[in-house]
Protein backbone atom coordinates (compact mmCIF):
# COMPACT_ATOMS: atom_id res chain seq x y z
CA UNK A 1 0.00 0.00 0.00
CA UNK A 2 1.37 3.62 -0.42
CA UNK A 3 0.09 6.59 0.77
CA UNK A 4 0.84 10.81 0.01
CA UNK A 5 1.37 12.47 3.45
CA UNK A 6 2.95 15.98 4.66
CA UNK A 7 6.65 15.68 5.19
CA UNK A 8 6.09 16.35 8.69
CA UNK A 9 4.63 12.83 9.62
CA UNK A 10 8.05 11.28 9.40
CA UNK A 11 9.36 13.10 12.53
CA UNK A 12 6.28 14.87 14.37
CA UNK A 13 6.08 13.06 18.20
CA UNK A 14 2.86 12.56 20.01
CA UNK A 15 0.09 10.02 18.34
CA UNK A 16 2.39 10.54 15.03
CA UNK A 17 5.18 9.52 16.61
CA UNK A 18 3.81 6.07 18.48
CA UNK A 19 2.63 5.30 15.05
CA UNK A 20 5.46 5.72 13.18
CA UNK A 21 7.01 3.62 16.06
CA UNK A 22 5.04 0.77 16.03
CA UNK A 23 5.39 0.54 12.01
CA UNK A 24 8.97 0.36 11.97
CA UNK A 25 8.96 -1.75 14.84
CA UNK A 26 6.53 -4.24 13.09
CA UNK A 27 8.71 -4.38 9.76
CA UNK A 28 5.72 -2.48 7.58
CA UNK A 29 7.65 0.62 6.76
CA UNK A 30 8.92 -0.62 3.02
CA UNK A 31 9.98 2.52 1.54
CA UNK A 32 10.06 6.71 2.48
CA UNK A 33 10.22 8.55 -1.16
CA UNK A 34 10.30 12.53 -0.40
CA UNK A 35 8.54 14.25 -3.16
CA UNK A 36 9.82 17.62 -4.74
CA UNK A 37 7.31 20.64 -3.49
CA UNK A 38 4.81 22.16 -5.36
CA UNK A 39 4.04 18.78 -7.22
CA UNK A 40 0.30 19.00 -6.04
CA UNK A 41 -2.39 21.51 -7.42
CA UNK A 42 -3.44 23.80 -4.14
CA UNK A 43 -0.55 23.20 -2.40
CA UNK A 44 3.35 23.97 -2.42
CA UNK A 45 4.44 22.04 0.61
CA UNK A 46 6.67 19.47 0.64
CA UNK A 47 5.15 15.70 0.27
CA UNK A 48 6.52 12.15 0.84
CA UNK A 49 5.16 8.48 -0.23
CA UNK A 50 5.31 5.87 2.23
CA UNK A 51 5.04 2.60 1.12
CA UNK A 52 3.89 0.07 3.52
CA UNK A 53 3.93 -3.83 3.74
CA UNK A 54 2.24 -6.19 6.25
CA UNK A 55 4.75 -8.86 5.17
CA UNK A 56 8.18 -7.99 5.00
CA UNK A 57 11.19 -10.55 5.02
CA UNK A 58 13.41 -7.84 5.81
CA UNK A 59 13.96 -5.17 8.61
CA UNK A 60 15.58 -2.00 7.28
CA UNK A 61 14.05 0.87 5.31
CA UNK A 62 14.46 2.57 2.16
CA UNK A 63 14.99 6.49 2.21
CA UNK A 64 14.74 7.81 -0.96
CA UNK A 65 15.37 11.84 -1.47
CA UNK A 66 13.23 12.58 -4.95
CA UNK A 67 12.96 16.25 -3.99
CA UNK A 68 15.60 17.35 -6.48
CA UNK A 69 14.69 15.96 -9.59
CA UNK A 70 11.77 17.38 -11.33
CA UNK A 71 11.34 19.42 -14.47
CA UNK A 72 9.89 23.59 -13.29
CA UNK A 73 6.66 24.01 -15.05
CA UNK A 74 5.31 27.50 -14.89
CA UNK A 75 5.49 27.77 -11.60
CA UNK A 76 4.84 24.12 -10.24
CA UNK A 77 7.15 21.51 -10.25
CA UNK A 78 6.60 18.09 -12.47
CA UNK A 79 7.40 14.74 -12.34
CA UNK A 80 9.55 13.87 -15.53
CA UNK A 81 9.38 9.81 -16.61
CA UNK A 82 12.79 9.17 -16.08
CA UNK A 83 12.26 10.99 -12.45
CA UNK A 84 9.17 8.38 -11.72
CA UNK A 85 11.62 5.52 -13.34
CA UNK A 86 14.45 6.12 -10.91
CA UNK A 87 12.18 6.07 -8.12
CA UNK A 88 10.67 2.85 -8.82
CA UNK A 89 14.03 1.08 -10.46
CA UNK A 90 15.30 2.34 -6.63
CA UNK A 91 12.65 0.83 -4.63
CA UNK A 92 12.04 -2.48 -6.78
CA UNK A 93 16.27 -2.96 -6.39
CA UNK A 94 16.31 -1.24 -2.57
CA UNK A 95 19.33 0.52 -3.84
CA UNK A 96 21.74 2.83 -2.37
CA UNK A 97 22.51 6.18 -3.83
CA UNK A 98 24.95 8.69 -2.82
CA UNK A 99 22.80 11.87 -2.37
CA UNK A 100 19.56 9.99 -3.59
CA UNK A 101 18.91 6.86 -1.32
CA UNK A 102 20.23 4.81 1.59
CA UNK A 103 18.60 1.73 2.80
CA UNK A 104 18.53 2.18 6.65
CA UNK A 105 18.94 -0.44 9.64
CA UNK A 106 16.13 -0.39 12.04
CA UNK A 107 18.74 -0.33 14.57
CA UNK A 108 20.21 2.80 12.90
CA UNK A 109 16.47 4.66 13.10
CA UNK A 110 15.82 3.37 16.55
CA UNK A 111 19.34 5.51 17.52
CA UNK A 112 17.51 8.55 15.66
CA UNK A 113 14.86 7.89 17.91
CA UNK A 114 12.40 6.55 15.48
CA UNK A 115 12.59 10.08 13.31
CA UNK A 116 12.52 9.52 9.40
CA UNK A 117 13.22 13.06 8.93
CA UNK A 118 14.83 12.48 5.48
CA UNK A 119 17.88 14.49 5.70
CA UNK A 120 19.10 12.71 8.58
CA UNK A 121 20.10 9.89 6.45
CA UNK A 122 19.95 11.15 2.75
CA UNK A 123 22.09 14.39 2.16
CA UNK A 124 20.55 15.76 -1.42
CA UNK A 125 22.04 19.03 -1.07
CA UNK A 126 24.50 20.74 -3.15
CA UNK A 127 27.35 20.90 -2.48
CA UNK A 128 29.09 24.77 -2.06
CA UNK A 129 31.67 25.58 -4.14
CA UNK A 130 34.55 26.04 -1.87
CA UNK A 131 37.46 28.32 -2.32
CA UNK A 132 41.31 26.64 -1.66
CA UNK A 133 43.39 29.80 0.15
CA UNK A 134 46.57 28.32 -0.62
CA UNK A 135 45.45 28.07 -4.57
CA UNK A 136 44.28 31.56 -4.41
CA UNK A 137 47.18 33.27 -2.96
CA UNK A 138 50.00 31.14 -4.53
CA UNK A 139 48.30 29.77 -7.83
CA UNK A 140 47.79 25.61 -8.45
CA UNK A 141 44.56 23.67 -8.13
CA UNK A 142 43.87 21.45 -5.38
CA UNK A 143 44.12 17.92 -5.92
CA UNK A 144 40.94 17.64 -3.64
CA UNK A 145 39.19 20.03 -6.29
CA UNK A 146 40.72 17.68 -9.13
CA UNK A 147 39.71 14.52 -7.34
CA UNK A 148 35.76 15.73 -7.03
CA UNK A 149 35.61 14.73 -10.53
CA UNK A 150 36.84 11.34 -9.95
CA UNK A 151 33.90 9.66 -12.14
CA UNK A 152 35.27 10.97 -14.79
CA UNK A 153 38.74 10.10 -13.71
CA UNK A 154 37.74 6.31 -13.37
CA UNK A 155 36.57 6.12 -16.41
CA UNK A 156 39.57 8.48 -18.20
CA UNK A 157 42.72 7.59 -15.92
CA UNK A 158 45.01 8.17 -18.38
CA UNK A 159 43.33 11.66 -18.99
CA UNK A 160 44.45 12.62 -15.57
CA UNK A 161 47.91 12.82 -16.73
CA UNK A 162 47.46 14.15 -19.68
CA UNK A 163 46.25 17.57 -17.89
CA UNK A 164 47.09 17.91 -14.63
CA UNK A 165 50.88 17.65 -13.11
CA UNK A 166 51.43 17.46 -10.11
CA UNK A 167 53.43 19.91 -7.95
CA UNK A 168 53.22 18.98 -4.37
CA UNK A 169 51.13 16.27 -2.36
CA UNK A 170 47.95 19.06 -2.79
CA UNK A 171 48.19 20.92 -6.06
CA UNK A 172 48.71 20.23 -9.02
CA UNK A 173 49.08 22.89 -12.69
CA UNK A 174 46.94 22.56 -16.08
CA UNK A 175 50.27 20.85 -18.33
CA UNK A 176 48.61 22.67 -21.54
CA UNK A 177 47.18 26.24 -22.19
CA UNK A 178 43.63 26.14 -21.80
CA UNK A 179 42.89 26.96 -25.44
CA UNK A 180 44.32 23.48 -26.25
CA UNK A 181 41.62 22.52 -23.92
CA UNK A 182 38.78 21.50 -25.69
CA UNK A 183 41.24 19.50 -28.47
CA UNK A 184 43.12 17.96 -25.62
CA UNK A 185 39.81 16.32 -23.96
CA UNK A 186 37.82 15.80 -27.21
CA UNK A 187 40.98 13.79 -29.22
CA UNK A 188 42.24 11.77 -26.16
CA UNK A 189 42.35 8.30 -26.98
CA UNK A 190 40.19 7.16 -23.57
CA UNK A 191 37.45 9.66 -24.40
CA UNK A 192 37.41 8.69 -28.58
CA UNK A 193 37.58 5.32 -26.95
CA UNK A 194 34.40 6.06 -24.93
CA UNK A 195 32.73 7.18 -27.96
CA UNK A 196 33.52 4.50 -29.70
CA UNK A 197 32.52 2.11 -27.65
CA UNK A 198 28.62 4.38 -26.98
CA UNK A 199 28.39 3.63 -30.92
CA UNK A 200 29.10 -0.24 -30.96
CA UNK A 201 26.43 -0.20 -27.80
CA UNK A 202 24.15 0.76 -30.32
CA UNK A 203 24.97 -0.88 -33.55
CA UNK A 204 21.69 -2.35 -34.78
CA UNK A 205 19.76 -0.45 -31.96
CA UNK A 206 17.59 1.12 -35.46
CA UNK A 207 17.03 -2.49 -36.35
CA UNK A 208 15.60 -3.57 -33.22
CA UNK A 209 13.30 -0.02 -32.91
CA UNK A 210 12.02 -1.09 -36.70
CA UNK A 211 11.48 -4.39 -36.03
CA UNK A 212 9.05 -3.48 -32.34
CA UNK A 213 7.39 -0.66 -34.09
CA UNK A 214 7.85 -1.08 -37.64
CA UNK A 215 7.57 -4.92 -38.76
CA UNK A 216 4.36 -5.32 -37.26
CA UNK A 217 2.70 -3.84 -40.27
CA UNK A 218 4.27 -6.80 -42.10
CA UNK A 219 2.69 -10.51 -41.92
CA UNK A 220 4.53 -13.27 -42.08
CA UNK A 221 4.48 -13.85 -45.63
CA UNK A 222 4.66 -10.01 -46.36
CA UNK A 223 1.87 -9.13 -47.01
CA UNK A 224 0.95 -4.98 -46.37
CA UNK A 225 -2.09 -3.03 -46.14
CA UNK A 226 -4.85 -2.23 -43.83
CA UNK A 227 -5.83 -5.65 -43.63
CA UNK A 228 -3.25 -6.17 -41.00
CA UNK A 229 -4.02 -6.44 -37.26
CA UNK A 230 -1.20 -4.96 -35.77
CA UNK A 231 -0.35 -6.40 -32.30
CA UNK A 232 1.76 -4.38 -30.46
CA UNK A 233 0.87 -3.71 -27.00
CA UNK A 234 0.88 0.29 -26.69
CA UNK A 235 0.90 -0.17 -22.55
CA UNK A 236 3.60 -2.60 -22.40
CA UNK A 237 6.10 -1.58 -25.61
CA UNK A 238 7.84 1.54 -23.93
CA UNK A 239 8.75 -0.68 -20.88
CA UNK A 240 9.92 -2.98 -23.44
CA UNK A 241 12.14 -0.56 -25.06
CA UNK A 242 13.41 1.30 -22.10
CA UNK A 243 14.79 -2.22 -20.42
CA UNK A 244 16.59 -2.57 -24.10
CA UNK A 245 17.92 0.63 -23.73
CA UNK A 246 19.19 -0.21 -20.28
CA UNK A 247 20.69 -3.20 -21.19
CA UNK A 248 22.42 -1.37 -24.37
CA UNK A 249 23.90 1.29 -21.73
CA UNK A 250 24.82 -1.50 -19.10
CA UNK A 251 28.69 -1.46 -20.40
CA UNK A 252 28.70 2.62 -20.58
CA UNK A 253 30.66 4.07 -17.84
CA UNK A 254 29.38 8.08 -17.28
CA UNK A 255 25.79 8.17 -19.46
CA UNK A 256 22.51 8.25 -17.15
CA UNK A 257 20.48 5.62 -18.14
CA UNK A 258 17.56 7.79 -17.02
CA UNK A 259 18.47 10.70 -18.96
CA UNK A 260 18.29 8.45 -21.90
CA UNK A 261 15.13 7.39 -20.58
CA UNK A 262 13.35 10.30 -20.76
CA UNK A 263 14.80 10.64 -24.24
CA UNK A 264 12.66 7.76 -24.94
CA UNK A 265 9.69 9.34 -23.17
CA UNK A 266 9.97 12.23 -25.29
CA UNK A 267 9.39 10.30 -28.40
CA UNK A 268 7.51 7.82 -27.13
CA UNK A 269 4.52 10.68 -26.37
CA UNK A 270 4.59 11.01 -30.37
CA UNK A 271 4.59 7.26 -31.24
CA UNK A 272 2.14 6.01 -28.35
CA UNK A 273 -0.82 7.88 -30.00
CA UNK A 274 0.13 7.47 -33.48
CA UNK A 275 0.40 3.53 -32.96
CA UNK A 276 -3.35 3.67 -31.59
CA UNK A 277 -4.51 5.61 -34.48
CA UNK A 278 -3.05 2.71 -36.80
CA UNK A 279 -4.36 0.17 -34.50
CA UNK A 280 -7.88 1.01 -34.10
CA UNK A 281 -8.05 2.78 -37.67
CA UNK A 282 -6.13 0.61 -39.64
CA UNK A 283 -2.90 1.11 -41.89
CA UNK A 284 -4.80 3.39 -44.39
CA UNK A 285 -4.92 6.11 -41.62
CA UNK A 286 -1.07 6.75 -42.58
CA UNK A 287 -1.67 7.64 -45.99
CA UNK A 288 -5.03 10.15 -44.53
CA UNK A 289 -4.70 14.05 -44.43
CA UNK A 290 -7.76 16.04 -42.39
CA UNK A 291 -8.45 19.26 -43.04
CA UNK A 292 -6.00 21.91 -40.73
CA UNK A 293 -8.93 24.00 -38.85
CA UNK A 294 -8.06 27.41 -37.35
CA UNK A 295 -9.80 29.82 -35.66
CA UNK A 296 -9.91 33.11 -37.44
CA UNK A 297 -12.16 36.58 -37.42
CA UNK A 298 -14.77 36.48 -39.62
CA UNK A 299 -16.93 39.16 -39.94
CA UNK A 300 -15.87 40.05 -36.20
CA UNK A 301 -16.79 36.77 -35.04
CA UNK A 302 -14.46 33.59 -34.01
CA UNK A 303 -14.63 31.11 -36.77
CA UNK A 304 -13.55 27.73 -37.07
CA UNK A 305 -12.13 27.56 -40.92
CA UNK A 306 -10.10 25.51 -43.10
CA UNK A 307 -6.63 26.32 -43.51
CA UNK A 308 -4.74 23.91 -45.59
CA UNK A 309 -4.47 20.61 -44.88
CA UNK A 310 -2.53 18.42 -41.84
CA UNK A 311 -1.14 14.66 -42.12
CA UNK A 312 -3.47 12.57 -40.15
CA UNK A 313 -0.10 10.48 -39.04
CA UNK A 314 2.75 11.51 -41.35
CA UNK A 315 3.78 15.00 -40.96
CA UNK A 316 4.05 17.22 -44.35
CA UNK A 317 7.78 18.14 -43.13
CA UNK A 318 9.00 14.89 -42.82
CA UNK A 319 7.07 13.99 -46.19
CA UNK A 320 8.46 17.30 -47.88
CA UNK A 321 11.92 16.08 -46.70
CA UNK A 322 12.10 12.77 -47.99
CA UNK A 323 10.05 13.17 -51.30
CA UNK A 324 10.00 16.64 -52.17
CA UNK A 325 13.02 17.76 -51.85
CA UNK A 326 13.50 19.85 -54.96
CA UNK A 327 10.55 21.36 -54.19
CA UNK A 328 11.57 22.50 -50.99
CA UNK A 329 15.21 23.28 -51.42
CA UNK A 330 13.97 26.03 -54.30
CA UNK A 331 11.25 27.31 -51.67
CA UNK A 332 13.87 27.83 -49.01
CA UNK A 333 16.26 29.62 -51.29
CA UNK A 334 13.59 31.78 -51.76
CA UNK A 335 12.63 32.66 -48.47
CA UNK A 336 16.46 33.00 -47.89
CA UNK A 337 17.01 35.24 -50.15
CA UNK A 338 13.66 37.27 -48.61
CA UNK A 339 15.77 37.76 -45.18
CA UNK A 340 19.01 38.77 -47.47
CA UNK A 341 17.01 41.75 -48.54
CA UNK A 342 15.38 42.61 -45.14
CA UNK A 343 19.36 42.39 -44.01
CA UNK A 344 20.26 44.75 -47.07
CA UNK A 345 17.30 47.56 -46.10
CA UNK A 346 18.46 47.59 -42.80
CA UNK A 347 22.51 47.91 -44.04
CA UNK A 348 20.97 50.42 -46.25
CA UNK A 349 19.26 52.63 -43.75
CA UNK A 350 22.36 52.36 -41.42
CA UNK A 351 24.73 53.93 -44.21
CA UNK A 352 22.74 57.28 -44.50
CA UNK A 353 23.39 59.90 -42.69
CA UNK A 354 21.49 61.94 -39.70
CA UNK A 355 20.38 64.69 -42.59
CA UNK A 356 19.40 61.95 -45.51
CA UNK A 357 17.38 60.26 -42.58
CA UNK A 358 15.18 62.85 -43.02
CA UNK A 359 13.94 62.51 -46.20
CA UNK A 360 10.38 61.87 -47.20
CA UNK A 361 11.53 58.51 -48.10
CA UNK A 362 12.43 57.56 -44.61
CA UNK A 363 9.82 56.58 -41.77
CA UNK A 364 9.63 59.20 -38.81
CA UNK A 365 10.81 56.46 -36.51
CA UNK A 366 13.89 55.79 -38.80
CA UNK A 367 13.51 52.66 -38.50
CA UNK A 368 12.47 51.63 -42.19
CA UNK A 369 11.48 53.34 -45.72
CA UNK A 370 8.50 54.48 -46.58
CA UNK A 371 7.78 52.14 -49.92
CA UNK A 372 5.27 54.52 -51.82
CA UNK A 373 8.00 57.46 -51.45
CA UNK A 374 11.17 55.25 -52.53
CA UNK A 375 9.22 54.28 -55.72
CA UNK A 376 8.64 57.80 -56.17
CA UNK A 377 11.49 59.61 -55.56
CA UNK A 378 13.06 56.88 -57.81
CA UNK A 379 11.15 57.08 -60.74
CA UNK A 380 12.68 60.70 -60.73
CA UNK A 381 16.09 59.76 -59.94
CA UNK A 382 15.79 57.78 -63.51
CA UNK A 383 14.56 60.45 -65.01
CA UNK A 384 17.96 62.72 -63.77
CA UNK A 385 20.02 59.99 -65.03
CA UNK A 386 18.59 60.53 -68.64
CA UNK A 387 20.06 63.94 -68.43
CA UNK A 388 22.69 64.20 -66.30
CA UNK A 389 24.30 60.32 -65.94
CA UNK A 390 24.78 58.07 -63.24
CA UNK A 391 24.86 59.50 -59.57
CA UNK A 392 28.64 58.73 -57.13
CA UNK A 393 28.21 55.58 -56.19
CA UNK A 394 27.73 55.74 -52.46
CA UNK A 395 25.14 58.86 -52.54
CA UNK A 396 22.17 59.19 -51.19
CA UNK A 397 20.56 58.97 -54.80
CA UNK A 398 22.08 55.56 -55.72
CA UNK A 399 21.30 54.40 -52.39
CA UNK A 400 17.60 54.90 -52.98
CA UNK A 401 17.80 53.47 -56.87
CA UNK A 402 19.09 50.28 -55.26
CA UNK A 403 16.38 50.06 -52.33
CA UNK A 404 13.37 50.65 -55.05
CA UNK A 405 15.03 47.68 -56.81
CA UNK A 406 14.93 45.45 -53.95
CA UNK A 407 11.33 46.43 -53.03
CA UNK A 408 10.24 45.04 -56.68
CA UNK A 409 12.30 42.19 -55.89
CA UNK A 410 10.44 41.82 -52.69
CA UNK A 411 7.50 42.41 -54.20
CA UNK A 412 8.13 39.46 -56.84
CA UNK A 413 9.59 36.90 -54.07
CA UNK A 414 6.77 37.18 -51.90
CA UNK A 415 4.11 36.45 -54.44
CA UNK A 416 6.37 33.75 -55.80
CA UNK A 417 6.86 32.23 -52.33
CA UNK A 418 3.49 32.14 -51.35
CA UNK A 419 2.48 30.43 -54.59
CA UNK A 420 5.17 27.75 -54.51
CA UNK A 421 4.35 27.08 -50.48
CA UNK A 422 0.52 26.70 -51.97
CA UNK A 423 1.69 24.11 -54.89
CA UNK A 424 4.58 22.37 -52.32
CA UNK A 425 1.12 22.20 -49.98
CA UNK A 426 -1.01 20.40 -52.19
CA UNK A 427 1.81 18.48 -53.83
CA UNK A 428 2.86 16.88 -50.54
CA UNK A 429 -1.39 16.29 -49.98
CA UNK A 430 -1.23 14.11 -53.19
CA UNK A 431 2.11 12.61 -52.20
CA UNK A 432 0.85 11.05 -48.60
CA UNK A 433 -2.49 9.94 -50.18
CA UNK A 434 -0.40 8.30 -53.22
CA UNK A 435 2.53 6.75 -50.91
CA UNK A 436 2.63 3.02 -50.86
CA UNK A 437 3.16 0.63 -48.28
CA UNK A 438 7.03 0.59 -48.16
CA UNK A 439 7.17 4.32 -48.10
CA UNK A 440 4.82 4.41 -45.53
CA UNK A 441 7.21 2.36 -43.24
CA UNK A 442 10.17 4.54 -44.30
CA UNK A 443 7.87 7.37 -43.08
CA UNK A 444 7.80 6.27 -39.76
CA UNK A 445 10.79 5.80 -39.24
CA UNK A 446 12.12 9.08 -40.13
CA UNK A 447 9.02 10.10 -37.83
CA UNK A 448 10.02 7.79 -34.38
CA UNK A 449 13.12 6.26 -34.93
CA UNK A 450 15.78 8.85 -36.61
CA UNK A 451 14.57 11.15 -34.04
CA UNK A 452 15.43 9.28 -31.18
CA UNK A 453 18.57 8.10 -32.58
CA UNK A 454 19.83 11.22 -33.31
CA UNK A 455 19.25 12.31 -29.47
CA UNK A 456 20.54 9.72 -27.99
CA UNK A 457 23.67 10.01 -30.22
CA UNK A 458 24.27 13.76 -28.32
CA UNK A 459 24.80 11.86 -24.91
CA UNK A 460 28.63 11.18 -25.40
CA UNK A 461 29.46 14.61 -26.72
CA UNK A 462 27.40 16.12 -24.30
CA UNK A 463 29.16 14.03 -21.17
CA UNK A 464 32.61 15.12 -22.43
CA UNK A 465 31.37 18.78 -23.30
CA UNK A 466 30.67 18.74 -19.63
CA UNK A 467 34.14 17.83 -18.37
CA UNK A 468 35.79 20.15 -20.75
CA UNK A 469 33.31 23.15 -18.58
CA UNK A 470 34.19 21.51 -15.01
CA UNK A 471 38.01 21.42 -16.27
CA UNK A 472 38.16 24.79 -17.90
CA UNK A 473 36.19 26.25 -14.68
CA UNK A 474 39.45 24.48 -12.65
CA UNK A 475 41.63 26.31 -14.63
CA UNK A 476 39.90 29.45 -14.51
CA UNK A 477 39.40 29.51 -10.74
CA UNK A 478 42.95 29.74 -9.72
CA UNK A 479 44.51 31.45 -12.32
CA UNK A 480 44.81 34.61 -11.52
CA UNK A 481 46.45 34.72 -7.86
CA UNK A 482 46.12 37.62 -5.01
CA UNK A 483 49.89 37.96 -5.94
CA UNK A 484 49.01 38.71 -9.63
CA UNK A 485 46.17 41.36 -8.61
CA UNK A 486 48.66 43.04 -6.12
CA UNK A 487 51.29 43.60 -8.16
CA UNK A 488 48.85 44.70 -11.05
CA UNK A 489 47.36 47.01 -8.58
CA UNK A 490 50.67 48.44 -7.76
CA UNK A 491 51.75 48.94 -11.38
CA UNK A 492 48.38 50.74 -12.44
CA UNK A 493 49.21 53.09 -9.76
CA UNK A 494 52.93 53.77 -10.31
CA UNK A 495 51.87 54.56 -13.71
CA UNK A 496 48.97 56.78 -13.06
CA UNK A 497 51.45 58.43 -10.60
CA UNK A 498 53.66 59.19 -13.83
CA UNK A 499 50.78 61.08 -15.70
CA UNK A 500 50.04 63.18 -12.13
CA UNK A 501 53.55 64.22 -12.50
CA UNK A 502 52.59 65.58 -16.34
CA UNK A 503 49.37 67.67 -15.20
CA UNK A 504 49.70 71.37 -14.71
CA UNK A 505 47.34 73.73 -12.73
CA UNK A 506 47.08 76.23 -10.12
CA UNK A 507 48.65 76.23 -6.84
CA UNK A 508 45.25 74.80 -5.10
CA UNK A 509 45.05 72.04 -8.08
CA UNK A 510 49.02 71.40 -7.18
CA UNK A 511 48.67 70.52 -3.71
CA UNK A 512 45.50 68.27 -4.53
CA UNK A 513 47.80 66.43 -6.89
CA UNK A 514 50.52 66.19 -4.06
CA UNK A 515 48.22 64.81 -1.78
CA UNK A 516 46.71 62.30 -4.11
CA UNK A 517 50.29 61.17 -4.97
CA UNK A 518 50.90 60.64 -1.47
CA UNK A 519 47.87 58.68 -1.07
CA UNK A 520 48.88 56.40 -3.84
CA UNK A 521 52.63 56.09 -2.33
CA UNK A 522 51.25 54.76 0.58
CA UNK A 523 52.55 57.76 2.88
Amino acid sequence: MTIVLPHGVLFRGGEEGKIRKQLIEQNHIHAVIGLPANIFFGTGIPTIILVLRQKRTNTNVLIVDASKHFLKVGKNNKLQASDIKRIADTVIYRESTAKYSRVVSKATIRENDYSLNIPRYVDASIDAESWDLHATMLGGIPEKEINQLDNYWQAFPALRETLFKQTSSDYSQLKISTNALKHSITQHPQVKAFSQDFLSAFNGFDDYLKSELIAPFIDSEGQQGQSIKININIGQQEAILSQELFTRLDPIALIDKYQAHQLLDNSWQIIAPDLEMLQSEGFAASKQVDPHMVNKKVKGKDTEVQDGWVGHILPFDVVQNTYLKGALHALKQKENRLTEISAEFEAILESLTEEEKEADTIKESNDGFINAAVIKAAKQLRAEIKTNGDFEAESYATKILKVDALILEEKKLKKSVKTDAEALHLQTKATIEALSDEQVHELLERKWISPLLGELGKLPDDLINQLTRKVQHLADKYATTYGDIAKEIHNTEKELGGLIDELEGNAFDRQALAEFQSFLQGE
